[in-house]
This record gives C-alpha cells, sequence and structure tokens, in this order.
C-alpha cells in the first residue's frame, strides 16, 4: 500500500474511532452527536476525493480507485450504523417523552386542570351566546324602532298631503265660484246697461187732448 493511502487509511480509522467516540458519548445529546457523525462524514468524503484524484495521476487508475472504494464504503458503513443506533435512541427518547406525558395527563391533577380548562370554556361559549342573543335583540329593537319612526313619519306626510290636497281643492272651488259670480255680474250690469239705453232710446208718449166740458 502506498504512503499516501496507508496514511489516509489510518486518518480514516481514526476519524471511524472519532465518530464511535462521538456517537457513544453519554454527556452529548443527539443533536449534537448527530452533528458530530456529519462533520465526520464531510471530512471522510473530502478525504476519499482527495484519494479519487490521486489515483488518477497513476497507472493503474482502476484498482486504485477500488481499493479507495472499498474503504469509503466502509468508512461510511460504520458511520450508517452509529447513526442507525442515533435514530434508534430518538426513537425511544421521544416514545418515553411522549410515554411520560401520557402519564401527566392521565395523573388526577392533570385530569382536574383538564375539567376546570373545559368549564372554562363552556362558560366563555355561553357568555358569547349570551352576548350575540343581546346584540340581536338590540339590533331588532333598534330596526323596530327605526321602522315606526319611518311609519309614523310616512302617516304624516301623508296627511299632510292630503291636507295640501284639500285646500288646493278648496282654493280652486272659491277660484270657480268667483269667476261664476264675476261672470254673473257682468251679465247683470250688462241687462241694467241695456235696459237704461232702451229707456233713453224709447220715442216719448203722445199727449191726449182733455175732454170736453159737459154742455
Amino acid at each position: 500500500m502506498k504512503p499516501l493511502a496507508m496514511a489516509f487509511f489510518c486518518l480514516a480509522l481514526a476519524g471511524l474511532a472519532d465518530a464511535q467516540t462521538l456517537a457513544d458519548r453519554p454527556q452529548d445529546g443527539p443533536t449534537e452527536r448527530r452533528a458530530s457523525l456529519s462533520q465526520e462524514r464531510s471530512r471522510l468524503e473530502a478525504g476519499f476525493a482527495t484519494e479519487d484524484a490521486a489515483c488518477h495521476k497513476r497507472f493503474s487508475v482502476n484498482s486504485c480507485l477500488e481499493k479507495v472504494d472499498v474503504k469509503r464504503r466502509a468508512a461510511l458503513a460504520q458511520l450508517r450504523r452509529q447513526e442507525i443506533l442515533l435514530n434508534d435512541e430518538e426513537r425511544k427518547n421521544r416514545a418515553e417523552a411522549q410515554r411520560r406525558k401520557t402519564e401527566q395527563k392521565s395523573s388526577p391533577e392533570s385530569l382536574q386542570q383538564a375539567a376546570r380548562q373545559r368549564a372554562v370554556a363552556v362558560e366563555d361559549y355561553r357568555l358569547r351566546l349570551a352576548r350575540d342573543k343581546n346584540r340581536q335583540q338590540d339590533r331588532a329593537a333598534s330596526s323596530s324602532s327605526q321602522q315606526s319612526a319611518r311609519d309614523a313619519h310616512a302617516q304624516k306626510l301623508m296627511e299632510h298631503q292630503k291636507k295640501a290636497q284639500a285646500r288646493a281643492a278648496k282654493q280652486v272651488a272659491a277660484a270657480e265660484e268667483a269667476k261664476k259670480s264675476n261672470e254673473r255680474q257682468k251679465k247683470a250690469d250688462a241687462r241694467r246697461a241695456q235696459h237704461e239705453a232702451d229707456q233713453l232710446n224709447r220715442p216719448p208718449a203722445k199727449s191726449r187732448p182733455l175732454p170736453l166740458p159737459p154742455p
């Protein structure tokens, strides 16, 4: 094995050992260990890419690349096993957290708190319904009052129109009567004038002789 390949292989093994150590450290949480494994994967991939590039400079390129692939698969398989273990641990932690949450919900204190919350929700709902009902009644009363006001205004307007029509009818009747009276007066004046004219144009009556005295 070439010195460069041997050196990188040793570094890969050391990286795997570090990854194993990082994945198994109890003081680190799953998030920190997952980040460490991701960093180790990136470091190994960069190193294998460097070794692939070195293989292309050699005479036996394919043989060199095959050896690098073997080491790559071994290193990444180790990382994948650590990731699987970490996934299992996270699933167990989630299941345990869910179990504790369920137990807390089933405790007498949680049940009492849930009952109080339901009672508060029911009371809020009742008050909201009462407020909505009151608003509807207020709107109905306001609408009724407005309708009554509109009806009263319409009634007053109708009465005013009737009175105006009655006044107009009286004025028309008075004007018609005044016209007729004026015409009667004109006719009477005309007859009187005609009579006076006839009297003036009549010839004077002949005087009869006085009767003779008796013998």
